[in-house]
Parts: structure tokens; C-alpha cells; sequence
């Protein structure tokens, strides 16, 4: 099949080209730059912007199927950015599939659409979880809107689903795991709470396996279809043993050090409010809703996924840890 994937270019994004290609099919990126890696596999690229509706009409023309999975991520920006990238980005791609008669998109949300402030959520399914409410954050918003977009598209000529992966990790990771060891070899990283609120998360090779699983399913009245799932490992851990793992598997040192949650929560609103006002640079270290995610239990039930449409993680996470150790030594100094 002829298939798009938007932002083929991330980390997630290669990912799935990779996998696509492997399975044979003829694989397009729309990417906002050129990657060599792409180029390697294979995958044709087409530049341009989501929020460019022309762009992205050109773009959907011809395919059978589209893996919409570039967004405007982090926890910083302005609200406008993240709207036009997540939201009239999407609606752009749902327009275009549309218009081509596109069958089958798979839409790469985020479990964040559901996050309430310090509410946990512990071994529920996606359709046992409300969505969120007064989102500190844009990307949560937005990509709420995006998602609902997504799953109200879900019609018999073009059949939609919308996968939530939890903390995506592993080799090629260029923002988690690197940005959490700069920040430890810095001194800098605090354990938010007491650090015991167990979190779930994702290896790269998992959450590429549920998009291709849930692709393979998808087509109307499916199962899957108009529906969103939470996607991980299954394999939820407490936050200090998770974060010191990860650090380990790089060669960072531990972290021990904690941060009361009140206290995160006042300096993640003074960031808030100081970054924009002093003009600087790149994101604050902290803000609310960062505070919020770090120590709140968020660990899903895999049940629906694997129901609906056979999502059984392959790799564990010890095994993943072991891969990243191998590739973060494979790398050098």
C-alpha cells in the first residue's frame, strides 16, 4: 500500500517508516525538513507545514493510508502554536482523507488528553477515563481536540482510531532520556513527591508494533474503529526505580534528591510566568502541569488494545534497558 506518515522524521516517526517499509509498502513523510535517515529506508519526503491546508491535500494524494503522528510536543510555546500544529494541522489531514478517499488513518495521541490535576489513574482502560479538564498545558489541549476530531472522523469510507503511548523511550531517543541525563550529570534533576506513584511507559519498538497492529485491524466497523487506546508496556514501575533505570542504562548518575509537590507546583508557576516576561531562552526547567504528570499514578490496562485488536508488547522493559545500555556504549564519548 501507498502510505503517509506524518513526521516521519522523530523519533516515533522513523519508527514507523521503518516498520512500514520492512512489511513492503511504499512509504511517504511529510516532514517540515529532510532526513537522511529516511532517505536511507527508502521513504519519498514531502516538506511542508500541517497547518498548510494545500500542503497537505498535495501531500494525501494517492495514499491509502495515513499514520498522522507529527505534533507540536513539550510542555512549552504558545497556546496559537500548538493549536495551528495539532489542531488545524489535524484537521487539515482529516480534510485531505477525505477528499482522496484516504480508508484507514491511525492517529498518534497522548494519554495527557486524560490528565486532571494529582488525579491518578491506575489500570484503567481508555474508555473508563474521562477526558482531562483545565489543561495548565497546551499540548494537552489541543491534542484533545485533535484526538475527539479524529475519532468523530470515524465513518464507512474512512475508518480512524487513535493510540495513546505513554512516555516513549529507548534507542534514537533524542529529548526523554538524553534531557533527563543532562540534567542529572548537572546536578539539576529532583524527584517530584516521594517518587513511590508508579508510572507506566513505552519502548520504541512497542509503540510502533501497536500502530502496525492496530493498522492491520482497522477498516469500518472494526472493532478499533472510533475508538482510543491507552498503549505501554504493561509493565508499570515507580517513578524513582523508572527514572533511575533509565539514568543507569545511559551512564548517568542517580537521583535521590526529592521535591515536595507543592513546592514544584509554586516554582513550575513562577517559571510560567517569569520565562515569557525576562524573554528567555528555551523552555523553564518546571512548570504546573510538569509538576502535575511527575507524581501522579498513571499506569494503564492493556486489555482493550489486545482485544481489539491484538496489542501484546514484544519487548520488556528489561530487555529495552538492555538495548539502550548496548547503544548508548555503541555510541561513545
Amino acid at each position: 500500500m501507498k502510505i503517509l506518515v506524518t513526521g516521519g522524521g522523530g523519533f516515533l516517526g522513523q519508527a514507523l517508516c521503518r516498520g512500514l517499509v520492512e512489511r513492503g509498502h511504499h512509504v511517504l513523510s511529510f516532514n517540515r525538513g529532510q532526513y537522511p535517515a529516511l532517505a536511507a529506508l527508502g521513504v519519498g519526503q514531502i516538506q511542508g507545514d500541517l497547518a498548510d491546508a494545500n500542503a497537505v491535500n498535495h501531500a494525501l494524494a494517492g495514499v491509502d493510508a495515513v499514520f498522522h503522528n507529527a505534533a507540536k510536543a513539550g510542555a512549552w510555546g504558545s497556546y496559537d502554536s500548538y493549536f495551528q500544529a495539532n489542531v488545524v494541522g489535524t484537521r487539515n489531514v482529516i480534510a485531505a482523507c477525505q477528499a482522496h478517499g484516504v480508508g484507514r488513518l491511525i492517529y498518534t495521541s497522548t494519554p495527557s488528553v486524560t490528565h486532571r490535576a494529582t488525579h491518578p489513574v491506575e489500570g484503567l482502560g481508555a474508555d473508563e477515563v474521562p477526558y482531562g479538564e483545565d489543561f495548565q498545558a497546551p499540548y494537552a489541549a489541543t491534542k484533545t481536540i485533535a484526538e475527539q476530531a479524529v475519532l468523530a472522523a470515524n465513518s464507512p469510507a474512512l475508518a480512524t482510531v487513535a493510540l495513546r503511548p505513554r512516555l516513549i523511550w529507548g534507542p534514537g531517543d533524542a529529548q526523554l532520556v538524553p534531557r533527563l541525563a543532562q540534567r542529572a550529570r548537572q546536578g539539576r534533576l529532583r524527584i517530584v513527591g516521594d517518587g513511590r506513584n508508579k508510572v507506566d511507559t513505552t519502548y520504541i519498538d512497542n509503540a510502533a508494533q501497536a500502530h502496525f497492529d492496530a493498522f492491520a485491524h482497522l477498516a469500518p466497523g472494526a472493532a478499533c474503529a472510533g475508538k482510543a487506546y491507552f498503549i505501554s508496556n504493561g509493565e508499570p514501575l515507580e517513578m524513582e526505580v523508572l527514572l533511575n533505570k533509565l539514568l543507569a542504562a545511559v551512564g548517568a548518575p542517580a537521583v535521590h534528591k526529592h521535591l515536595d509537590f507543592k513546592a514544584a507546583y509554586r516554582i513550575g508557576a513562577v517559571c510560567e510566568k517569569a520565562w515569557p516576561w525576562l524573554r528567555l531562552p528555551g523552555e523553564p526547567p518546571l512548570t504546573r502541569f510538569l509538576a502535575e504528570q511527575l507524581c501522579t499514578p498513571h499506569w494503564y490496562s492493556m486489555e482493550p488494545a489486545r482485544r481489539d485488536f491484538g496489542y501484546v508488547p514484544q519487548v520488556s522493559i528489561a530487555e529495552g534497558l538492555r538495548r539502550l545500555a548496548a547503544a548508548n556504549a555503541n555510541a561513545g564519548p
